[in-house]
């Protein structure tokens, strides 16, 4: 079974920077596509990134430009970095696997953007 463990969340100043990381481990052979998302109290899960097995990325219209999704599949972790930090970006962020048909949620980080 597949577990995914997110760190590197905190609270940050507006203008700040945070990179997320997503580690697996568990039984897992191959090359998945991951993604970020992240949930802000009372609002619906959204999508932050994804990225595929090859690499290629697509992201949330609200994060264009400031984040950037990468990954490492040596150490079979993906990573966030994310800048230009604004007080809307505070949510509990959240990375998944998918593989064919089974997704799989980490337990998320806090991310709190304030002055």
């Amino acid at each position: 079974q597949v577990q995914l463990v997110e760190s590197g969340g905190g609270l940050v100043q507006p203008g700040g920077s945070l990179r997320l990381s997503c580690a697996t481990s568990g039984s897992i052979t191959g090359i998945y596509p991951m993604g970020w998302y992240r949930q802000a109290p009372g609002k619906q899960r959204e999508l932050v990134a994804t990225i595929t097995s090859g690499g290629s990325t697509n992201y949330g219209d609200s994060v264009k430009g400031r984040f950037t999704i990468s990954r490492d599949n040596a150490k079979n972790t993906v990573y966030l970095r994310m800048n230009s930090l604004k007080p809307e970006d505070t949510a509990v962020y959240f990375c998944n696997l998918l593989q064919g048909v089974a997704l799989t949620w980490g337990q998320g980080t806090q991310v709190t953007v304030s002055s």
